[in-house]
């Protein structure tokens, strides 16, 4: 394109991600590029893990890949460029988008159905466009083109399987044992002291990745410094916090949705997008960024046109130059070497010598990125990092975040060899490598999917971390654009820790370090709860002795600078209060919450007596994600705040109406961006009752919400909770990150009573370590942005804050306060308190003090937590509150929050703590003056006022009342959300779940209702509905009926036509539900009893199901019953395409028609008469009258673990 230079930049990087791709898209039309082909280049569908795909139509894909990375989003994206109207959505499917065609030459589309008027009998067809689908309407021809119409023309544009076949190649792995050039012997010492690695990495990280190809795994909470406030030299890794998606976008699932996920790398020069020759197929291919010496070394020897390979040594001789020098260096190598002829850059640090030492790879890397960016040669060359320094997935993907593209840890695999050498790691020396490989890939998914990234070409150079604690010179070198709010570590600071450590790794007399940032160890990194914290906590709880308490307040509030806070000091009154003019103590302990640890990470005594505790003193405790026992309703062992995670374990409507608040949890400081898991050694009968799961069966929680994809999601589920239960305040917990201000206006404006903001240092009862070490942000920061964003969008008076995080004091207390907090959360204190001595076993099952194990013995044994520890906590703490509030002169709490202007910074102990800068923690928004500090309404009622719902209600509730049942009848349209939660939440209060069953009130629905149909349904509510629905019907019902069906006069077939939407059941414990049409994606996720038959499904059917039973009667999508653990499942299967559809790992399929499956085809056959019976469904009429002709083409799927007759027997119990 002529002139294209002068555009620079092309791309806008200040704008959304809308007009990030919105500029790119415009750039390829502009190149001549047809507007599918650019769109398929753009958000293409996940091609490299399906089975069965087009050949052709792969080499298409893979060919545009190697010049292209995937923009996924989630995207849902509809555009038109005059011609041609699109729609599509990226590969992960997570955007509903519903389409109707009339007869009148209408087609209509819309993330929901029914946002366009018709009549029933002018609808020729209805759809949706499915993950990785597109659809385009031809304005000009007048024709309509689908997904198979689109990839048809663009699989025949060239011949790409040709040119791949011909051009393309693949470096492979090998079966046979590599020999790795292992170091060893005191070369080894030497190296390990040089890139610091201690016994307790050998042991605690690098021998599990060995030993089983997965992550170390841990609990607790990272209660050491942040690397900028350590007294000791930190990894240049340490500074770098992995960003993670919250409300605004979803993370994705690297566990059960892998099949959408690829660390396929290429390696060559970039070509012009705008064209395709034969050339552009030269490419080499990587499965992996992470090398094996074989790779390696084949990389290595490239020495031909356009792979040639270039070694650039990273390290450098101190007596000659600085570091600074060095790296420029560094630098103009690389430069020379690319305009040389050079195109495969390999950056070594392995050439450490007696006078040498490295520039930390992770430096070089974004020095080398980012001066070739600036010299516009980035896209000439690949970056290969061959180091000692990366050892984990974190170090990685920092790496390839700012810019590698493969990786080669060649002290990770001399210390392997070495631990086997010395009988620390037994097997095959070659397969704990290859583990080390499979571990480190699994935790690449996982830091990716923290964001929503399925492909790694889209994760590497986007930079997506924050810096906390590194100076904007230093940033503006080798990482520039990432976010770095505090200041902090500079490029001289850097290079005399890097001085220390050598001089440490060249002296004989120094071992390797032991370590002690996993776990204390005495003289090593500083741990907040350290013996002494612990110790001196159990002895004031035990004694009741104030005394005591100051004690262990001292040995917290004095420590060493561990987080922010500590840099922050009070400024004191010169006319302090006397105590009794302080607010008294009862007030403060109504602003204290205890964090949401779920029955099951906790034992039933400790999760007790915390609820006890909380209630005796006026506060709250959170029951945590695992559900609650319903027999402590309405006792003084409730919990008062009930949790919504993401695997809804035990939420069903019973539990939604005996809670004061409800909260969601999106995200957790201790590992924000993913699920929860509690080891199958922790889930006994009780757990795996209320969880409605199956006993010894590990059970982990999706990712994201599959509920929130959005903020306007969340608002949905925010209305859902305040239908069913119009008496609880919403809150959401967030995690502490960059741009946390704004996700927490948004979720302000979707009508949430309180928000959460979760430090980093929050605890967990499993993790992956690099989850706990290196991902979040502190509260200090978090809590600050969000007061400074919500006064100055005039939201402040709509809602409360909350801090949440390693709190442990009254000066913890009073400083959230001053930054912005009206209420504060305890998760690890309390634990300690009631006799958790700090061991980090919690994922283990055995706990030695009884509180986070669910083995009897241990339990009766060693549990000393009684309800007095806990008052005794709580009540010294509001106690310490009220003593620094006097000192500060102010009589009440409340007038402290957001007086920024009471603290004040404190000098540091460091150089690196010298050079932080807090001001934006302490900034006052003049602007803002007029606005509130704090939350000035009761509850932040919903603009719609559900005025659908109240008419249901008026006119039911005295069947309700009265248990006596009756029909009603009503019209709905897709404005009419979340019907019947109202209804439910009324039944659910008086009767349970279920206990309205005997005799329901039947409501009779025509039209389109809008979202969240049916949800959280109570037994005793049956709704027939006549017509279609949204996303999430039956979401969370626990019994009753749901029954959807076309409209009469309908000229549409049904099972090809969807009725449902997305989401459906998602976290049902029971209920039966009938739709006679095709649902959308992810239906039955985290099904838990719930009872379900539809004529079609998308991807991801029965994903994470526990408990129920789903009978498809026609084709499904990919994926189907991931993670599924338990129920049972039919599907049809015509064309003998499932074989390919469903993920085999913990399920496995049978025919029905064998002879020993004569039970399971009686039980399929009454199945599908009750579907008929209930929605008059002409297929299902048609499967009755031929059955024998089709149950031969049914499977039955099963957990692999589970007996499949007494899954049958559990069911026909259930019915």
């Amino acid at each position: 394109l002529p002139g294209l230079q002068d555009l620079v930049p092309l791309i806008n990087t200040e704008g959304s991600d809308s007009s990030s791709l919105d500029n790119m898209l415009e750039l390829l039309t502009t190149g001549g590029v047809e507007l599918p082909r650019a769109l398929r280049m753009l958000i293409p569908p996940a091609w490299q893990n399906i089975e069965g795909i087009d050949p052709d139509l792969k080499a298409f894909y893979q060919y545009n890949a190697m010049h292209m990375e995937p923009w996924d989003g989630p995207a849902g994206i509809v555009l038109t460029d005059g011609r041609y109207a699109c729609c599509l959505l990226d590969r992960n499917g997570l955007r509903p988008a519903r389409w109707v065609t009339t007869d009148d030459g209408f087609i209509t589309l819309a993330s929901e159905i029914g946002t366009h008027g018709y009549q029933p009998e002018a609808v020729i067809a209805k759809g949706r466009v499915g993950p990785g689908q597109i659809l385009v309407v031809d304005t000009l021809e007048g024709k309509v083109l689908h997904t198979r119409d689109i990839d048809e023309l663009l699989k025949s544009r060239q011949p790409y399987k040709q040119w791949l076949r011909q051009n393309a190649r693949l470096i492979e792995g090998s079966f046979v044992g590599e020999s790795v050039a292992a170091i060893s012997g005191a070369e080894l010492d030497v190296y390990q002291k040089m890139f610091q690695v201690s016994f307790e990495e050998r042991d605690q990280v690098l021998r599990p990745l060995a030993e089983s190809g997965n992550e170390a795994v841990g609990s607790m909470g990272d209660d050491t410094p942040m690397a900028v406030l350590s007294r000791q030299e930190r990894s240049l890794y340490d500074y770098f916090r992995q960003k993670f998606a919250q409300v605004t976008n979803p993370p994705i699932d690297p566990l059960r949705e892998s099949i959408v996920m690829s660390l396929e790398v290429d390696l060559g020069p970039e070509r012009n997008i705008f064209m395709e020759s034969e050339e552009h197929a030269r490419r080499i291919s990587l499965t992996s960024p992470v090398l094996s010496q074989a790779k390696f070394q084949t990389i290595l020897a490239l020495d031909e046109e356009g792979f040639r390979s270039v070694v650039i040594d990273v390290t450098y001789d101190p007596s000659e130059r600085n570091l600074r020098q060095a790296l420029e260096a560094v630098c103009s190598s690389v430069e020379a070497a690319i305009r040389e002829g050079g195109n495969t850059i390999i950056l070594s640090d392995r050439g450490i010598g007696a006078a040498r030492v490295p520039l930390h790879s992770l430096l070089a890397t974004g020095a080398v990125h980012h001066h070739l960016i600036r010299s516009g040669l980035r896209a000439e060359c690949n970056l290969i990092v061959e180091t000692g320094s990366a050892r984990d997935s974190h170090h990685v993907a920092c790496l390839l975040g700012f810019g590698a593209t493969a990786v080669y840890p060649y002290l990770a695999y001399s210390v392997i060899e070495d631990l086997f050498n010395r009988g620390e790691l037994l097997g095959d020396p070659h397969l704990c490598q290859k583990n080390f490989r499979k571990g480190i890939n699994k935790g690449l998914l996982k830091i990716m999917s923290k964001m929503g990234i399925s492909a790694v070409n889209s994760y590497r150079g986007a930079q997506l971390f924050e810096a906390v604690g590194l100076d904007a010179e230093l940033v503006s070198v080798a990482f520039t654009g990432v976010t770095s709010r505090v200041g902090g570590l500079s490029l001289d600071q850097l290079e005399k820790d890097q001085w220390q450590v050598a001089s440490r790794a060249r002296s004989r007399r120094k071992t390797i370090d032991q370590g002690g940032l996993l776990k204390y160890v005495h003289g090593g990194e500083y741990h907040a709860y350290n013996p002494d914290v612990v110790m001196s906590l159990q002895a004031a709880v035990t004694s009741g002795d104030y005394g005591d308490y100051l004690r262990y307040a001292s040995y917290c509030n004095e420590r060493p600078v561990a987080a922010l806070r500590d840099l922050l000091a009070l400024k004191f009154s010169d006319a302090p209060l006397p105590l009794d003019q302080v607010e008294p103590v009862e007030d403060i302990l109504r602003r204290f919450d205890s964090a949401g640890m779920s029955l099951g990470a906790l034992s039933p005594e400790a999760h007790e007596a915390l609820a006890m505790g909380m209630n005796q003193i006026g506060a709250r405790s959170n029951s945590g994600e695992g559900g609650e026992d319903p027999d402590r309703y309405g006792t003084n062992r409730v919990s008062k705040i009930k949790q919504i995670a993401s695997g809804r374990f035990g939420v069903t409507p019973h539990y939604l109406v005996n809670a004061e608040v409800l909260q969601i949890k999106v995200a957790q400081g201790a590992k924000p961006g993913e699920g929860g898991q509690l080891p199958g050694g922790k889930v006994n009968d009780l757990i795996a009752r209320l969880r409605y799961s199956v006993p010894g069966v590990t059970l982990i929680s999706p990712p994201p919400h599959h509920d929130i994809y959005s903020i306007e999601d969340l608002a949905q589920l925010i209305f859902d909770l305040k239908q069913v239960n119009p008496d609880a305040l919403v809150s959401v917990k967030l995690v502490s990150e960059p741009g946390v201000g704004t996700i927490a206006a948004g979720v302000t404006k979707a009508y949430a009573d309180l928000i959460t903001i979760s430090g980093y240092d929050g605890g967990t009862a499993a993790s992956p370590l690099t989850s706990i070490r290196h991902a979040g942000s502190p509260w200090e920061l978090g809590i600050a942005e969000v007061q400074q964003t919500l006064r100055g969008n005039r939201l402040r008076g709509k809602v409360r804050l909350q801090a949440d995080g390693g709190m442990k004091t009254g000066l913890d207390v009073v400083k959230a306060a001053i930054l912005g907090a009206e209420s504060f959360g305890f998760g690890t204190a309390p634990m300690v308190a009631m006799g958790c001595k700090y061991l980090r076993i919690c994922h283990l099952n055995n706990c030695a003090t009884g509180v986070a194990t669910q083995n009897a013995t241990l339990r009766q044994t060693h549990f000393v937590g009684d309800v007095e520890r806990v008052v005794n906590f709580f009540t010294f703490v509001a106690n310490e509150t009220r003593e620094w509030l006097a000192k500060l002169g102010v009589a009440k709490l409340e007038d402290l929050i957001g007086r920024v202007d009471l603290l004040e910074r404190l000098p540091g102990e460091t150089a690196k703590q010298q050079s932080l800068d807090l001001d934006p923690i302490l900034w006052i928004d003049e602007d803002a003056a007029d606005q509130p500090q704090f939350c000035q309404v009761s509850s932040n009622d919903p603009f719609d006022t559900a005025d659908k719902a109240n008419q249901m209600v008026a006119d039911i509730l005295p069947a309700i009342e009265s248990a006596s049942g009756g029909t009603f009848s009503y019209v709905v349209t897709n404005c009419d959300r979340s019907v019947g939660a109202r209804l439910s939440g009324e039944i659910a209060r008086r009767y349970g779940n279920n206990g309205m069953e005997p005799n329901p009130v039947i409501v009779k629905l025509s039209g389109t209702a809008g979202q969240s149909f049916g949800v959280w349904n109570a037994g005793g509510l049956h709704m027939y509905l006549e017509g279609d629905c949204n996303d999430y019907v039956g979401k969370g019902m626990a019994g009753g009926k749901l029954v959807v069906s076309p409209p009469q006069g309908s000229r549409f077939e049904s099972r090809i036509t969807s009725i449902v939407g997305n989401t459906c059941l998602y976290g049902a414990t029971g209920g039966r539900l009938f739709a006679a049409g095709v649902a959308g994606e992810r239906f039955a996720v985290r099904n838990s009893g719930a009872h379900a038959v539809i004529e079609g499904a998308g991807d991801h059917c029965c994903e994470y199901m526990t408990g129920g039973l789903v009978t498809v009667l026609g084709p499904t999508g990919v994926n189907f019953g991931a993670g599924m653990t338990g129920g049972l499942a039919f599907v049809l299967d015509e064309d003998r395409a499932f074989i390919d559809r469903y993920n085999s790992e913990l399920v496995e399929i049978h025919r029905v028609a064998a002879e020993s499956m004569e039970a399971h085809r009686h039980f399929l056959r009454d199945n599908i008469r009750e579907f008929v019976t209930e929605t008059s469904s002409v297929w299902g009429a048609h499967l009755l009258e031929n059955f024998e002709d089709y149950v031969g083409k049914f499977w039955l799927i099963k957990p692999k673990a589970a007996d499949i007759n007494q899954l049958l027997s559990r069911l026909r119990d259930t019915d």
